[in-house]
C-alpha cells in the first residue's frame, strides 16, 4: 500500500519547499517516497499540483484519479481543480485564502457587481465529493510565527498531526531545520506547531489525529 497526497496551489507559495521537506522526512524515517511535480503558469500565481507517493508499493509518481488519500490545497480554490485525485471519503486541508487569477482579477475590477468563488462556496462543492474537509486559516497562523511565507510550513503541521502520514513528526521538524534558511528556521518551527494545532482543533472530533 501506499500512502498517496496530493498537493496543490499557486505560483510562489512554497510547494516544492513542502514537498522537499516531507521527502527528506520519507529518508530520515526510512521510507520510499516518490513525486511527481506539475507546473503551470507558476511565475503569474499559475496553478502547480505535486503528487507525493509514499510507501513501498507506489511505482509511479502520479497518483492515479481516485486514490489520493489526502488533499492539501494551499489556495482554496485550487481544491475544485483537483479534488478528483482525492479518493472517496478521504482528508481535504484547505487553506482559507481565496487567491483570484490575475484573468479574473482584472474582470471584477471593471465589473465591481461580478462575484466569485467565495470560501463558502468552494467548501459546500467539497463537502459534495467528500465529508472530511478541514478549513485551515494558515497565513494567520504564519503571521503569527512571524513569517507569512510560512503557510507550507503550517500545512507540514497539519499533516503530521495525523494518524494516517507513515512519519514520525519528530523527523518531519527535523527536515524543516534543514530544508528552511537558516535565519527563518525558529519562525518554521512555530508555525510547524501552529499548524498542529490548528489541525487538532479541526479534526479531532473526526478521530484522525495522531494524539
Amino acid at each position: 500500500m501506499s500512502f498517496n497526497i496530493f498537493i496543490c496551489g499557486v505560483g510562489g507559495q512554497g510547494l516544492v519547499l513542502l514537498t522537499n521537506v516531507l521527502g527528506r522526512a520519507c529518508l530520515k524515517s526510512g521510507f520510499k517516497a516518490i513525486t511527481g511535480e506539475m507546473y503551470g503558469l507558476s511565475q503569474r500565481s499559475g496553478s502547480v499540483s505535486v503528487h507525493m507517493r509514499i510507501g513501498d508499493d507506489a511505482y509511479s509518481p502520479l497518483i492515479p484519479v481516485g486514490e489520493g488519500d489526502v488533499l492539501v490545497a494551499l489556495e482554496a480554490i485550487e481544491a475544485l481543480r483537483y479534488i478528483e485525485y482525492l479518493k472517496k471519503g478521504g482528508l481535504a486541508l484547505v487553506n482559507r485564502r481565496v487567491m483570484h487569477p490575475p484573468v479574473e482579477t482584472a474582470g471584477l475590477v471593471r465589473d465591481r457587481s461580478r462575484k466569485y468563488f467565495s470560501l463558502e462556496d468552494v467548501v459546500s462543492r467539497l463537502r459534495s465529493y467528500t465529508g472530511r474537509v478541514a478549513v485551515i486559516d494558515a497565513l494567520a497562523a504564519a503571521k503569527e510565527a512571524g513569517n507569512p511565507n510560512a503557510e507550507n510550513t503550517v500545512f507540514l503541521g497539519c499533516l503530521s498531526a495525523l494518524r494516517e502520514l507513515p512519519l514520525d513528526p519528530e523527523k518531519v521538524r527535523e527536515a524543516i531545520a534543514e530544508a528552511v534558511p537558516e535565519r527563518t528556521v525558529d519562525q518554521n518551527l512555530r508555525a510547524f506547531e501552529l499548524g498542529r494545532a490548528a489541525a487538532r482543533e479541526a479534526l479531532c472530533g473526526s478521530g484522525v489525529c495522531r494524539d
